[in-house]
């Protein structure tokens, strides 16, 4: 049976069972929302199998898990300025994150990659789901061409309809990456991306909102944002359904502020004590829900 007969099977015959119910008049429990209650799809191509990375900090299953998404690596160099290639800048950054998070002994943490290693678009949500993630982020860098005076960082959450022209050519883009680059992405259909959209828990995309306002809480007078600091997108390394997801873009190569925070340590240190602190009050807010 194919993935979208699959599919069409497992969401038909729950609306036909609900339907008739409702029509002989009986009362269907309605179940709160929770991970417990999200459907799980494959979404690799069958047969394959993601090498899922190790899980660094206390050895304690209660601790939340964060997964750190270092975008592109590899031959996928992602936005180019300067001399200066985004998939560096990126691992990083997302290093740092990752150390000073260890370092507060809080959380658990794992990366999509720690080198420069490729990673296919569609297995970053995938680890990050397979792991049972609490919270998943993802790093990025931008590009304006020529316009070097565009700078800023920026924050993208999942939604169908892109918040402006801008990110809507800015998913396109990276959710082309893979076929630029020659990575097999058949295994990936449009028609199970959208249905895994339409499954996202309303709870789900309201924590990856709530995450999304306390990094640009924290960055008050640390990090400087794009005028449009908060977006949203059909982006495909933010469709994990069960995870909470954001994207932070840090700010654009083609800025020469921008690239030198993201080229210094000192810089990158101030973008790992924002994140880092945004991330620690997230989930001091969600342990007393």
């Amino acid at each position: 049976m194919s993935i979208r007969a699959l599919l069409i099977l497992i969401i038909a015959v729950p609306a036909l069972l609900f339907g008739g119910a409702m029509a002989l008049g009986m009362k269907i429990p309605v179940p709160e929302w929770g991970r417990g209650y999200v459907l799980s799809f494959l979404i690799t191509p069958e047969g394959s199998q993601i090498e899922l990375p190790d899980i660094a900090g206390p050895n304690d299953l209660d601790r939340p898990l964060v997964v750190i998404d270092a975008g592109h690596g590899g031959r996928d160099p992602g936005s180019v300025s300067g001399g200066v290639n985004e998939k560096d800048v990126v691992l990083a950054v997302s290093l740092a994150l990752r150390d000073a998070l260890l370092e507060s002994g809080s959380v658990r943490v794992a990366m999509t990659r720690d080198d420069d290693s490729i990673v296919p678009l569609a297995d970053r949500p995938e680890i990050a789901r397979q792991l049972e993630a609490d919270l998943f982020i993802s790093i990025h860098a931008d590009s304006a061409g020529e316009a070097s005076d565009v700078s800023g960082a920026s924050i993208y959450t999942l939604s169908n309809e892109a918040s402006s022209e801008a990110a809507a050519r800015f998913a396109a883009r990276e959710n082309n990456a893979d076929r630029v680059n020659g990575l097999e992405i058949d295994g990936q259909s449009e028609e199970v991306s959208a249905i895994l959209v339409e499954l996202s828990q309303a709870r789900t995309q309201d924590d990856a909102a709530d995450f999304a306002s306390l990094i640009v809480r924290e960055s008050e007078g640390k990090l400087r944002f794009h005028p449009s600091a908060r977006r949203s997108a059909a982006l495909a390394v933010l469709r994990a359904p069960d995870v909470p997801a954001v994207l932070f873009e840090s700010g654009f190569v083609t800025n020469e502020d921008d690239r030198a925070r993201l080229t210094t340590e000192e810089g990158r240190a101030q973008y790992a004590e924002v994140l880092a602190q945004a991330i620690r009050v997230y989930f001091a807010r969600r342990s007393q829900d």
